[in-house]
C-alpha cells in the first residue's frame, strides 16, 4: 500500500530521534552523524529495529546532515546508500507487522539564503537535489524535509525534492516560542506555500515539547487541507552528570501528542530526547483513537516570508503603484534599474495601507525576465507583504515565482486556452493566486451572465491541471462608463454572479471604471463603495488616493468590518492635517517601524534601504562630524529596530536588511575617518563548535555587533576547542560567543566552556543556539544563553560596562 493511502485511513507513526543516541553509543563531539552509516552500522541497524519493534510506520534514515557541504560526491553516495541498505535491514529482521517506509531525511544546510546570507536559492535547490537523487536511485520511500526554521529553504528543499522525484514529500518546521519560524512565517504562512507546492504532509518538529506546541498545531489543523504531523521533543534539555536528558518522560510525551492526535493530528513522532521507549508508549496511547478526517478548506489566501492575507473578511486593497504603464519616472527608474526608487515606491505603498503589492516591470527596452526577479526579491527583503506577480510573459512569470518566497498572487490568466496552458502549470508547480480575467478569444462579453460562462471555463481547465477554485481570483473587469453607461452595473452584477455561483473571490481594478472623465477620484470612490456591497473581495488601486482611502474606511465601519470603528476613528483623526497620510487599513502594532520625516537616514535605515542609506551618510557629513552621525543617527535606528525585534512587531529578515543599511551607512563613516582614530568597543570572540556546520545565528550576531561597534574576531564554524581558546588567550578576549545547532554538538560547547575557564578565565562566555535554553546554558558553564541575536548584544553592553 502507499503511504499516501495508508494516511487517509490510518494514524501514520514515525521514529523518534537519532542524535542523543548515537551520542549514547559513542559520537564523539565534532564528529559526523551519517559517517556511522559507514562506520558502526551495527549501532545504526539497532536503532531503526528498535523503532520499528516499537510502533513507527516510518524510520527517517541516518541522512539529516547528508549533502555536499559535507561530503564529497563519493562519500555521499556511500553514505546514502548505506543509510538504505540499513534501514531495509531493519524492516526485514523487525518482529513489528505493522506496514513500514524509509524516509530519506533532509534537514537544514546550516546556511541562511540570500539576501540575508551568502547562499543564493538556486545553489541551496541544487544541494537538496543531489541528495534526492542519491536516495531515489538508492530506493527510499519517502522524503522528510524536517527542522526548517526558514521557509525560503524550506522552498529550496521542497522543490529540489519535487523536481528530482515522484516520491510523496512531508515538510516540517521548527518554531520558536513565538509561535513562528526564526524568519517570521507563521503556521498559516507556512501552509499556503507548501500546500500550494504540493506537499503531502506538512507540520511542527524539535522546537519544544508537546504541549508548548499546542497552539502551533492547532493552526495547522484549521488552516491545512493535508495531513498534519507532529514530531516534538521530548520537552526542554539539561545536563546531568555530563550527560544530556530532557524534561517529558515517555507516558507524558506520549499522553501530550495523543491529544492532539485526538483533535487531528494524522503523522506524530518525536525528535530530540525521544527514544523507542516513547515511540511504544505513543503507540499504546494512540491504539484507541479513530482518525479524524483530513477536511480540504475552501481558505483563499497568499502569503509572503512572514504574513498571510486571506480573502472573504476584510476587503483586501492591492497597492498598483509599481507599475510602468503611464509613469515616466518610474519607467526612468527602470531603464536606470534604480532599484531604491522600487523599493521606496513598495514601502510607501505599505504605509499607506496597502496589504499586496502589484509588481510589473515591462518594459519593451529591458530584460523583463531578470528585472522582475530582481524586484520581487529585493521587495521582499524589505517589505512583508505579500506581491502580485503581473507580467504577461510566462518566462518572466515563472522566473519571479521560482524565487519567491510564499505564496504569491499571478496576475494573469484569461478564458483563452493558451492562455490557461501557459499559467495553469506554473500555479500547480509553485503555488499561487490566479488572477483570471474574464475575457477570451472574442474579448470581454457585455454582459455578466456571458463573463460568468468564461470563468465557468476557466474554473474547469484549472481542475484539469488539478488547482482547485479556492485558488482562482477573479476579475470580471470594470470598464469606463463614459463609453457604455451599462458598464459599472454590468460589471457589479458580474461580481456577485461569480460570488455566488461559482463560491470564487472578486478583485477589480477599480480606477478602469473612470476613465475619460473629469474629477476621477468622486467617480473610483463611489463605484469602489458600490463594489464592495456587492461583495468585491479585493482591489487593485491607488493606495494615495484620498477618495479611496475615505470609502474604505467608512464601509469597513458600516459593515461591522471594523470592531470599535477604531480604524476610522484613527483614520478619521488625520483628516483635519493631512487627509492623504491617513491609512486606516493598517493598524500602527503593524508597521516595521515608525517612520521618521525628521531624520530621513534613521528612515532608511529602519526600513533596509542600503544604498539611500549610504547617499544619506554621505550628505549628513558635509555638516557634522562622524561620530556624531553614528550616535544621534545610526545607533538610534538599531535600537528602533532592536526593540522592534524583541517584542517580536519586527521579524528577522528586516532586522538584518535594517543592519545591511547600516552596515552601508558605517562603511561610509570609515571613509570618512580615514587617519583618524576610531573609538571601537570591546573585543568579541565569536565561533560555531567543533563538529557543527551551522553558522545562520553567529552569523547574525556578528552582524549586529559590529554595527555596534564591538570589534568581532570571527573563527568560523566547526572550530575545535583548542583553537578557540588559543585566540581568547591571544588577543586577550573579554566576552567569547558559542554556537551549536544540533544536540550532537553541545558536547564540544561544554568543552570548549571548560577549556575556556582553564585557559582564560577573564572572558564571559556567551552561548546559543536552537537545542539550548538558559538552564542547559547554566550547566555546562555558560555565563549567559542569548536567546537571539539582539540578546547578544545587550549582554556585551553589560559587560563591556564592567571592564
Amino acid at each position: 500500500m502507499k503511504i499516501t493511502e495508508y494516511i487517509k485511513q490510518h494514524i501514520l507513526l514515525l521514529d523518534g530521534g537519532m542524535g542523543t543516541l548515537l551520542q549514547e553509543r559513542g559520537l564523539m563531539p565534532g564528529e559526523l552523524p551519517e559517517r556511522w552509516n559507514l562506520t558502526h552500522p551495527d549501532a545504526i541497524l539497532e536503532i531503526h529495529t528498535s523503532y520499528f519493534d516499537s510502533g513507527s510506520n516510518v524510520i527517517n534514515l541516518n541522512t539529516f546532515g547528508a549533502n555536499r557541504l559535507k561530503y564529497t560526491s563519493e562519500e555521499l553516495d556511500a553514505v546514502i546508500g548505506a543509510a538504505v541498505r540499513l534501514g531495509r535491514q531493519a524492516q526485514e529482521q523487525s518482529c513489528g507487522k505493522q506496514p513500514k517506509w524509509l524516509a530519506l531525511d533532509l534537514g537544514p544546510t546550516g546556511r541562511m539564503l540570500k539576501p540575508y546570507g551568502d547562499l543564493d536559492f538556486e545553489d541551496a535547490v541544487e544541494i537538496f537535489a543531489q541528495t534526492v537523487r542519491i536516495g531515489v536511485r538508492h530506493g527510499v520511500d519517502l522524503i522528510m524535509i524536517e527542522t526548517m526554521n526558514d521557509s525560503y529553504e524550506t522552498k529550496a528543499a521542497l522543490l529540489a525534492a519535487k523536481e528530482n522525484s515522484t516520491l510523496p514529500v512531508f515538510v516540517s518546521n521548527a518554531y520558536g516560542e513565538d509561535g513562528k519560524l526564526m524568519t517570521g512565517a507563521t503556521p498559516a504562512a507556512m501552509t499556503a506555500m507548501l500546500e500550494g507546492m504540493g506537499a503531502d504532509a506538512i507540520g511542527v518538529n524539535c522546537s519544544q515539547g508537546p504541549a508548548a506546541l499546542g497552539n502551533v498545531v492547532e493552526e495547522y489543523l484549521r488552516c491545512a487541507s493535508v495531513p498534519v504531523l507532529l514530531k516534538p521533543n521530548a520537552g526542554l534539555p539539561r545536563a546531568v552528570d555530563g550527560k544530556t536528558v530532557y524534561d517529558v518522560a515517555p507516558k507524558e510525551f506520549a499522553s501530550a501528542v495523543a491529544a492532539l492526535v485526538k483533535k487531528g493530528v494524522r503523522v506524530a513522532g518525536g525528535c530530540c530526547g525521544t527514544t523507542p521507549d516513547y515511540i511504544e508508549a505513543l503507540r499504546q496511547a494512540c491504539e484507541e483513537i479513530t482518525p479524524c478526517p483530513v477536511v480540504k478548506k475552501s481558505e483563499t489566501c497568499v502569503s509572503s516570508y512572514a504574513r498571510t492575507v486571506t480573502f472573504g473578511g476584510l476587503p483586501v486593497l492591492i497597492g498598483e503603484r509599481i507599475n510602468p504603464t503611464g509613469k515616466k519616472r518610474f519607467q526612468e527608474a527602470l531603464r536606470r534599474q534604480d532599484m531604491d526608487y522600487i523599493l521606496r515606491e513598495g514601502l510607501s505603498q505599505e504605509e499607506k495601507g496597502a496589504h499586496i503589492l502589484d509588481v510589473n516591470v515591462g518594459l519593451p527596452d529591458i530584460c523583463e525576465r531578470e528585472l522582475l526577479c530582481r524586484a520581487v526579491c529585493e521587495l521582499q527583503a524589505v517589505t512583508a507583504l505579500p506581491l502580485q506577480i503581473d507580467t504577461s510573459d510566462p518566462v518572466a512569470m515563472e522566473a519571479a515565482l521560482r524565487r519567491y518566497n510564499g505564496k504569491a498572487m499571478i496576475n494573469s490568466v484569461n478564458g483563452k486556452r493558451e492562455s490557461m496552458d501557459a499559467v495553469f502549470p506554473l500555479a500547480k508547480k509553485y503555488g499561487g493566486l490566479v488572477v483570471a480575467l474574464t475575457l477570451d478569444e472574442n474579448g470581454i462579453p457585455a454582459r455578466a451572465e456571458e463573463r460568468l460562462a468564461i470563468a465557468r471555463r476557466i474554473v474547469g481547465r484549472a481542475e484539469e491541471y488539478g488547482l482547485d477554485r479556492k485558488d482562482l481570483l477573479f476579475d470580471p473587469l470594470a470598464l469606463t462608463v463614459s463609453a457604455d453607461a451599462t458598464a459599472a452595473r454590468e460589471t457589479l452584477r458580474a461580481v456577485e454572479l461569480i460570488r455566488r455561483e461559482l463560491g470564487c473571490h472578486t478583485s477589480l481594478g477599480v480606477s478602469n471604471v473612470s476613465f475619460g472623465l473629469p474629477a476621477r477620484d468622486l467617480v473610483n470612490g463611489t463605484f469602489f463603495a458600490m463594489a464592495l456591497e456587492r461583495g468585491l473581495s479585493a482591489a487593485i488601486l491607488n493606495p494615495y488616493s484620498a477618495e479611496m482611502q475615505k470609502t474604505y474606511a467608512t464601509y469597513c465601519a458600516l459593515a461591522g468590518l471594523d470592531p470599535n470603528c477604531a480604524s476610522y476613528i484613527a483614520y478619521a483623526s488625520t483628516l483635519s492635517t493631512s487627509p492623504a497620510s491617513a491609512s486606516p487599513a493598517v493598524s500602527a502594532g503593524e508597521s516595521k517601524a515608525a517612520l521618521s520625516s525628521e531624520n530621513p537616514l534613521q528612515h532608511a535605515i529602519l526600513k533596509g534601504l542600503r544604498e539611500q542609506a549610504a547617499l544619506l551618510t554621505r550628505e549628513l557629513l558635509q555638516a557634522r562630524e562622524p561620530l556624531s552621525v553614528v550616535q544621534e543617527e545610526i545607533i538610534p535606528a538599531l535600537d528602533a529596530v532592536g526593540i522592534g525585534f524583541e517584542s517580536k512587531t519586527v521579524y528577522l529578515p528586516q532586522l538584518l536588511m535594517s543592519a545591511e543599511a547600516a552596515k552601508s551607512a558605517f562603511e561610509v563613516i570609515k571613509g570618512a575617518m580615514a587617519g583618524r582614530s576610531g573609538a571601537s568597543r570591546c573585543g568579541f570572540l565569536l565561533a560555531t563548535v567543533k563538529g557543527d556546520i551551522h553558522d545562520i545565528g553567529k552569523n547574525i550576531v556578528k552582524l549586529l555587533l559590529e554595527n555596534y561597534g564591538f570589534a568581532v574576531t570571527d573563527l568560523g564554524r566547526d572550530v575545535p576547542p583548542e583553537r578557540i581558546a588559543d585566540e581568547a588567550v591571544r588577543l586577550h578576549s573579554p566576552i567569547v560567543g558559542l554556537s551549536a545547532l544540533m544536540t550532537t554538538t553541545v558536547p564540544a560547547m561544554e568543552e570548549t566552556i571548560l577549556l575556556l575557564r582553564k585557559r582564560a578565565p577573564w572572558c564571559r562566555v556567551i552561548v546559543g543556539g536552537a537545542v539550548l535554553n538558559p538552564e542547559y546554558a547554566a550547566a555546562i558553564g555558560a555565563d549567559y544563553y542569548a536567546k537571539d541575536a539582539m540578546g547578544a548584544v545587550r549582554y556585551a553592553e553589560e559587560i563591556e560596562r564592567t571592564i
